[in-house]
């Protein structure tokens, strides 16, 4: 699938991804991309941030592909059986939070129980070795669990601005590839 033929809606995290993280450069980069914005970055409310997801990918007026990252990954999961049917042609999950692990932030534990049914979509699912959020096991049972394909990133923190991933090319090399795989 070509990228002039979807619609790329980007899903940043708690606290929102600033101009120079990955997923603000990949919005301004695809002609086709946009961020879905939310009222509260800094105390989100799922069915808020769920909300605006299922209303995002309503109007969009081609196929979605969705780039979720971090604690949007949590929502997007949550948001899945809403989405309308067939709509969603693929998404990239980049830095899944363990909901389960004692380093969620407070803020983000009201997104746990996490729905663990496989998504009605391709996925591919981005993990790094030295994530505070989640560790590898955790990543590879959330991957098998939606039915994601999975990559681990190595040492990669995060994936974020803060681990040094501002551009991500590598990122792109694995987005790419699920595009050409839907």
């Amino acid at each position: 699938m070509r990228i002039a033929d979807v619609e790329i809606l980007i899903l940043p995290g708690l606290g929102n991804s600033g101009p120079g993280h990955w997923q603000r450069r990949w919005a301004e980069r695809f002609s086709t991309g946009r961020v879905v914005e939310q009222d509260e970055w800094d105390e989100p409310d799922l069915r808020d941030w769920t909300a605006a997801i299922v209303e995002a990918v309503e109007a969009a007026q081609k196929p979605v592909v969705l780039v979720a990252h971090s604690l949007a990954v949590s929502a997007l999961v949550h948001a899945a059986s809403r989405l309308p049917a067939g709509k969603v042609k693929g998404a990239l999950l980049v830095s899944p939070p363990d909901h389960e692990g004692k380093a969620i932030p407070r803020a983000a534990q009201s997104f746990g129980a996490v729905p663990t049914d496989p998504l009605p979509f391709p996925s591919l699912l981005v993990a790094s070795d030295t994530d505070a959020l989640v560790s590898r096991d955790r990543a590879a049972d959330m991957a098998t669990a939606w039915g994601s394909e999975l990559h681990f990133a190595g040492d990669a923190g995060h994936i974020n601005e803060a681990s040094g991933h501002g551009p991500w090319p590598e990122g792109l090399l694995m987005f790419t590839r699920l595009m050409q795989r839907i």
